[in-house]
């Protein structure tokens, strides 16, 4: 058979895998069935005889065993094996025992035949652990140093930084309980330092975001001066972002430097991290020359967009014109890694279909898109920054910007930056310049042309043209339907016009399609309160209200509405709102003051009138109010200066003079009283009352200019009846017309901004206190003093 075949070396060289298979033959089983003996062994006691020393010689009959080559060698049968430890042609036969396979000196006295120990019963339990002793102590303490220090990331993660300081500090204390046991039941090598550096970093960070500086460096210091922490180096670029939290500039570099140091050259992205850091802390101190090397370096090194905009911003710092240029241009080459195509399905392949509607807003691609919107924004704010002076007008600036990146990768931002030249011009207020481009634009594709025929209706809107204001938000919304500017736009020119249900569709549409429209909520909000429906009104700004947290005008109309709906004890509480964002707004404060008057309570109502006056000192209602609440509490001087401050705004007025002289008639000053009652019979000679009050004056103080002031006042008061007379009878053939007339005069028109929210703020309807006819009705010689 081919298992006896052994093929003979054909010649004497040593063969390169010789001695692979040989062993010696001690350990050959192979031919134990044809061993005569030590069959005859298994089936008696015989081989459960002591074993032979090594000093008696073998007597077996030898047999010869194949080899791998086929050599032949003899192997003794077991009554004459050799002796453990016994050497054997250069091989010691190795250590034997027959106790595990249950051969013991019970045997021979003819005990059971029991390899397993079945017989000595199920084994005794294992002994437990001693929960008391040092070790399961310090295991425990280990695991519980851990939880705290998780539960302190947790808690930071999730916005509770106070707890996660606490939680940081309760794992360095119990960490230093751990060292110490530590130490006394092992030696200090067996110190888990990667538990201590864990603690101490995340303790260092805790102290960092409560912005307790000062500790936080003492931890960071800690740990890296412990030379027994390994890469514990790059903890300074961490002392050094504390540093320039500070403002502290020079240690904040030092320490970066440090840091960069410390970082091998292998490991290009850290240090390109960290000289992003030195050239933003070059920046904040001022320092552009270093803070261009910096971003020079990096630009060559790994170009990325922070690095290329920086770097635009610190030329632009500098004002070196041709060094802006070449920063620009280093920044739009700054390669976006982004393929658009495999968002795009090339074949008709269903699976494939699938794959990309999948990946159509994972998670990778809305990275790239936030990258992607980074990127526009990085370059848009650099042409905007750089565009006015790098040439020797704004407009060749722009263009240079425009043709740069129409050769770009980004060439739909040309348009934008054409757009962004428009405005430019409306800064300027030349308005014809900034429509001629933004008509340009509105030929070209759907996109650009609805951007442009917004801030064409939104300019003929602000000139008060409505028609081309409606005809462009028209364009603008046919182009874009989904344009919530457009949109809201055309709702204003609606709203112009009176049609207000028409106008809140707009501005519904527009909500539905961006519901962060906040012009057009806000709008909204206004067309319902025109409409009187106060509740839908109210909920309208109270949504805002939680978008735009501190708006001064989302406030006031909140506290408008609630004035319109008879709730004054609210509108008080929300225009305290206002004051708290706006303290110096007088219209606001003359509300204020105009509430608490209705209320009764004067004191606070002449506090906030007062507070007005002071900020805008022409209001002719406040001015009004103060000098009838100082004649109320009889300080005539007091009232005599806003008076005299009224009859400057409104010298056309009689009554403020009029009461300038009440005010000195009362106080005493007669004479004072009696030059200003001429002063202004001269300015006003047709005036009844002014005529009145010198004749009465003039009669108490024995004055013989009594009768002919007397004489002019009966002479006026006849031309007063007789217009009276002819008025009457006016009226009479022309009352229906004339109430026509009233009635179309009545109406108003608000205004709406239409590139934000305008605040629509009523007019105080502050009560009339003085007027002319509390002058005509006077008897006895007293004086009709405000109500």
């Amino acid at each position: 058979m081919m298992q006896n075949v052994h093929l003979a070396p054909e010649t004497d060289e040593d063969d390169l895998y010789s001695g692979y298979n040989d062993y010696n033959p001690i350990y050959d089983i192979e031919e134990l069935e044809n061993d005569a003996a030590f069959q005859q062994a298994v089936r008696t006691s015989h081989g459960r005889r002591p074993p032979i020393t090594a000093k008696i010689s073998s007597t077996a009959v030898t047999r010869p065993i194949a080899t791998g080559y086929g050599s032949k060698t003899s192997l003794a049968s077991s009554i004459g094996r050799p002796m453990t430890g016994a050497i054997q042609d250069g091989v010691t036969r190795p250590m034997t025992a027959v106790r595990a396979a249950g051969f013991t000196k019970a045997a021979l006295r003819g005990s059971a035949f029991d390899p397993l120990s079945q017989s000595r019963g199920p084994a005794s339990p294992l002994e437990a652990k001693k929960k008391d002793s040092p070790e399961e102590k310090i295991k425990q303490l280990e695991k519980e140093v851990n939880e705290l220090v998780e539960e302190s990331c947790i808690a930071n993660s999730c916005g509770d930084l106070k707890l996660a300081l606490e939680k940081a500090k309760d794992a360095g204390r119990k960490e230093r309980v751990l060292v110490r046991q530590r130490e006394q039941v092992t030696t200090p090598e067996n110190i888990n330092l990667d538990l201590t550096y864990s603690v101490l970093f995340n303790l260092a960070s805790q102290y960092s975001v409560n912005e307790m500086y000062a500790e936080a460096l003492n931890t960071y210091q800690v740990i890296v001066k412990n030379k027994m922490f390994s890469n514990a180096g790059i903890l300074k670029m961490n002392m050094g972002n504390i540093y320039l939290k500070q403002r502290n500039y020079s240690k904040a570099i030092k320490f970066y430097r440090m840091a960069l140091d410390q970082v091998p050259s292998v490991n290009k992205q850290m240090r390109i991290k960290i000289m992003q850091n030195i050239g933003v802390t070059f920046i904040q101190a001022g320092q552009y020359s270093d803070a261009i090397n910096s971003y020079e370096h990096i630009m060559s090194m790994a170009p990325n967009l922070k690095a290329g905009y920086n770097l635009t911003i610190c030329y632009f710092a500098i004002g070196d014109r041709e060094k802006m240029k070449k920063a620009f241009q280093k920044l739009i080459t700054v390669p976006l890694e982004i393929d658009e195509d495999k968002y795009i399905s090339p074949s008709d392949d269903p699976h494939t279909n699938l794959v990309t509607e999948a990946i159509k807003n994972d998670h990778l691609r809305q990275m790239e898109r936030e990258r992607k919107a980074m990127a526009e924004k990085y370059i848009m704010t650099s042409a905007k920054l750089i565009a006015p002076v790098i040439e020797t007008s704004f407009a060749a600036g722009y263009d240079w910007c425009v043709e740069v990146v129409k050769a770009s990768q980004y060439v739909e931002l040309a348009n934008d930056l054409e757009i962004n030249k428009a405005v430019t011009y409306l800064r300027q207020k030349d308005y014809n310049q900034a429509v001629e481009i933004l008509k340009v634009l509105e030929k070209k594709d759907s996109r650009v042309k609805s951007a442009a025929a917004t801030n064409l209706s939104a300019l003929y809107y602000m000139g008060k043209d409505f028609a081309q204001a409606s005809s462009y938000a028209d364009i603008a919304v046919n182009s874009d339907r989904y344009n919530p500017a457009a949109l809201t736009n055309k709702g204003n020119t609606v709203f112009a016009n009176g049609d207000y249900e028409k106008a809140a569709e707009f501005y519904k549409e527009a909500l539905r399609n961006d519901s962060s429209c906040t012009e057009a909520l806000y709008n909204i909000g206004l067309t319902y309160e025109k409409l009187n429906r106060l509740d839908e009104a109210l909920d309208c700004f109270l949504k805002l209200h939680a978008i735009l947290r501190n708006s001064a005008e989302v406030l006031y109309q909140i506290a408008n509405i609630y004035e319109l709906m008879e709730n004054p004890s609210q509108a008080i509480e929300w225009l305290m709102q206002v004051v708290s964002v706006i303290p110096t707004d007088p219209q606001v404060l003359s509300k204020l003051g105009e509430l608490y008057d209705r209320e009764g309570d004067k004191s606070q109502a002449f506090q906030y009138y007062y507070e007005s006056y002071r900020y805008f000192p022409c209001n002719i209602e406040v001015i009004e109010w103060l000098g009838a609440y100082y004649i109320d509490t009889q300080f005539w001087e007091k009232a005599i200066q806003y008076f005299e401050r009224a009859s400057l705004i409104q010298p056309t007025q009689v009554k403020w003079q009029l009461m300038v002289a009440s005010c000195f008639r009362r106080s005493g000053n007669y004479q004072k009283a009696l030059d200003t009652y001429k002063d202004t019979h001269r300015k006003f000679p047709e005036n009844v009352e002014c005529l009145r009050f010198l004749v009465r004056l003039c009669t108490d103080l024995g004055l013989k200019d009594a009768q002919e002031y007397a004489r002019k006042l009966k002479r006026l008061e006849k031309m007063k009846e007789i217009r009276e007379q002819r008025i009457k009878s006016g009226r009479d053939g022309s009352g229906g017309s004339r109430g026509k007339r009233e009635g179309s005069a009545s109406g108003d028109a608000s205004y709406v901004d239409p590139l934000g929210p305008q605040i629509e703020r009523p007019k105080t309807a502050a009560k009339k206190r003085i007027d002319e006819d509390d002058f005509a009705d006077e008897e006895l010689g007293d004086d009709l003093l405000p109500e």
